[in-house]
């Protein structure tokens, strides 16, 4: 098996398509091949090589896809959202420790505005008139000595923070080895081949788009397509023009698809699709089944998580063997259930572990972390989901639910204690619990009940408003109640969760 992302894309027929994008003509495997070793050129130039951290944000299209593959093919890569404000990207960037931060050219926003107070190498990218999908030039003011370190497999390709239950984010490297082994499992469970183009609307900052859509296709000479990021108004229109035989998203957008589905019929029967692929969230088994149903095509739900460089179940392609419901059979890692407390497998329900060459090899700068989830049994080393499972008798995983309190929000994971920690910044806040509320399409919003300093009078909009000048939108409450007094349990602490159904908002929330 390949063990890098230049190893993964470095044998097929180079005339075949590569990358694409609405109204662009492809870039070739050889031109991708070519653009990677010009990328190579300009950040050795620039001093930056494999031992090396630069960050990225760009918006959701081609550049984004062929800069992760290409900038991971000689530093470590670290995407961030494109929708973080300034104070956010001061923390991660900083947290990162980044060498520089390519931004598109005449991106003056909130991550220009970080970098520079933190003294950042700024890298500007700029697509030439008429390029096509995915190529792009590399320009800076940096001056420093040459360097030539290439990446090797034990060197770390991708960073990405994920929530933890406490409000610091952690940090997750993956593995050149680790991202490698998770596209070649993806692209094993789907059968792709270079036959295969991807339709992606999913983000690029994110580990689902990047290794199921981008790294997965292009493990298997296959094509990518990248819109713009998820509009539901657009996307049979992008359907028609891509002709991709397959697409992958969270819950939402399929449902969000699925209502705009009946008045499209005619591009449904135009471009047959031959799978369609769901992860990073539950998929309700009637979604699944309307999307079998409209698109004539298997659904294939799949498990994945970012300490996993994203797959580790994935329910099989032939057709009848995808069970809602579940979210598969192991797809690449060794997966077993764990006793919640205790370090060793059991039968029956218990904590989801998984095992593999695509799992992190840990925390960075967090030993605690890496001490509670993970350890060693039965000839490996199992790394804890904090999701609670069992398989069915046919070795079907079924998730029971999550271990820890981060909320889910269609597929975005957020701490509660980051949001408290924004919430309680607020001048008239004197105490606050942020909790997950069920919603039926994101599977859970944000919420938060907040207790007012004495003669404080800050109203609901006032605090949401607040939020949102802090924190990215997908973290700010959609609900916050303001109450006298927060229920706590019976040790005194304040509890998340039940906290929805404690103050009566569930049947609310489903309405």
């Amino acid at each position: 098996m390949e063990t890098t992302l230049k190893a993964l894309i470095a044998t097929h027929s180079g005339d075949l398509p590569a990358i694409g994008a609405p109204g662009r003509s492809w870039l070739s495997y050889d031109g991708l091949r070519a653009l990677g070793v010009e990328v190579a050129q300009a950040l050795n130039g620039m001093g930056i090589d494999a031992s090396d951290r630069v960050a990225i944000v760009l918006p959701n299209g081609p550049e984004m896809a062929s800069a992760f593959v290409t900038v991971a093919q000689a530093a470590t890569t670290a995407p961030l959202n494109p929708a973080y404000k300034e104070e956010e990207y001061a923390f991660y960037l900083e947290d990162l420790k980044a060498k520089a931060l390519i931004l598109q050219d005449g991106d003056d926003g909130p991550a220009f505005a970080a970098a520079s107070k933190l003294g950042m190498n700024i890298i500007r990218l700029s697509v030439p008139e008429g390029a096509a999908a995915g190529h792009f030039m590399l320009t800076s003011d940096i001056s420093a000595d040459a360097a030539d370190k290439a990446p090797l497999a034990d060197d770390v390709a991708l960073i990405l923070h994920t929530s933890g239950t406490t409000s610091r984010p952690k940090i997750v490297p993956l593995l050149q080895s680790n991202v490698a082994a998770s596209a070649q499992h993806v692209r094993e469970s789907l059968k792709l081949t270079q036959a295969d183009r991807c339709m992606n609307v999913m983000p690029l900052f994110h580990i689902h788009g990047l290794i199921a859509a981008v790294s997965a296709s292009l493990a298997s000479g296959a094509s990518i397509w990248c819109a713009p990021g998820f509009d539901a108004l657009k996307f049979f229109g992008w359907m028609k023009e891509a002709q991709p035989t397959w697409y992958t998203a969270v819950p939402t957008m399929h449902q969000a698809i699925l209502s705009r589905a009946a008045r499209n019929s005619d591009v449904i029967a135009d471009t047959p699709l031959r799978f369609l692929r769901s992860s990073s969230a539950s998929l309700p088994a009637q979604v699944m089944r309307a999307l079998n149903e409209t698109f004539n095509a298997p659904v294939v739900e799949a498990y994945g998580m970012t300490e996993a460089a994203h797959q580790m179940a994935c329910n099989p392609l032939e057709s009848g063997t995808q069970k809602p419901g579940a979210v598969g059979i192991p797809a690449g890692p060794r997966m077993g259930i764990a006793h919640e407390a205790e370090n060793h497998l059991i039968e029956g329900t218990g904590e989801v572990v998984i095992s593999g060459p695509n799992v992190t090899p840990g925390y960075e700068s967090n030993p605690d972390a890496n001490e509670k989830n993970f350890f060693e049994a039965d000839g490996a080393r199992w790394f804890r989901t904090g999701d609670q499972g069992a398989f069915d008798a046919d070795g079907y995983l079924h998730l029971t639910g999550r271990l820890k309190e981060i909320i889910n929000r269609g597929g975005e994971k957020i701490s509660p204690l980051e949001v408290d920690g924004v919430l309680l910044d607020h001048p008239d806040v004197a105490q606050v619990v942020t909790f997950a509320l069920p919603h039926p399409k994101l599977g859970e919003e944000v919420a938060a009940a907040v207790v007012l300093k004495d003669g404080a009078s800050s109203t609901e909009q006032d605090i949401r408003s607040f939020a949102a000048e802090h924190i990215a939108d997908f973290k700010v409450p959609r609900k916050v109640i303001i109450m006298d007094e927060i229920p706590k349990g019976a040790t005194g602490k304040m509890q998340r969760i039940g906290l929805a159904e404690k103050l009566g908002l569930v049947a609310e929330s489903g309405q």
